[in-house]
């Protein structure tokens, strides 16, 4: 994948409407979005990534589909979700600290590096020096998730040999959001 910076979505957390802060988060640069919000039902969800979709492409990024209920060019896989057919171009995957990673993935998101916000008591953090470990251990692009809260946090992921980071709250929950991206991509250069 091109993008360091990988969004997740959190629509419950947003001080706006969600697609309002996905615009604003796109004036910092692209990025890859993950439409997560899987407590909407699959047609709303569906809806949603077709608005979404526009948008994000419009900027130059990319959106992926949090286990998907049809067919998608990209998604993002729970756990132990199987990879669909027909497969898509892009397929990621959510590896929690301890867990293998397939090497037929395109990505993985790899978590907690950090305690998180957005999933409190979540862990225990794995921390740089165990992120650092894993990256070397697969060809698989790993992107840091858990607690990645700014630049420093991004910078140190990137410096322990992440592909780059998944943030949500770092975004989602940001009164700036453009700004929030802006120096979230600055550091993953």
């Amino acid at each position: 994948m091109q993008h360091r910076l990988i969004v997740v979505t959190d629509r419950h957390g947003c001080p706006r409407p969600l697609a309002d802060q996905v615009a604003l988060a796109l004036r910092g640069g692209p990025f890859a979005l993950v439409l997560r919000d899987k407590d909407l039902p699959w047609e709303e969800r569906h809806e949603l990534a077709a608005e979404l979709g526009l948008l994000v492409a419009e900027y130059g990024g990319v959106l992926i589909v949090a286990d998907p209920g049809a067919p998608v060019a990209a998604a993002h896989l729970s756990a132990a979700r199987p990879v669909p057919a027909p497969r898509p171009v892009l397929v990621g995957r959510s590896v929690h600290a301890g867990e293998d990673i397939d090497p037929d993935l395109d990505y993985c998101t790899y978590s907690p590096v950090w305690a998180s916000d957005s999933k409190p008591g979540y862990g225990p953090a794995i921390g740089t020096a165990a992120l650092a470990g894993v990256c070397a251990g697969t060809p698989v692009p790993v992107y840091a998730l858990g607690g990645v809260n700014g630049p420093d946090r991004a910078l140190a992921a990137r410096e322990a040999g992440a592909a780059g980071v998944a943030v949500m709250g770092a975004v989602m929950r940001a009164d700036d959001p453009e700004h929030a991206v802006r120096a979230l991509r600055g550091a993953l250069v």
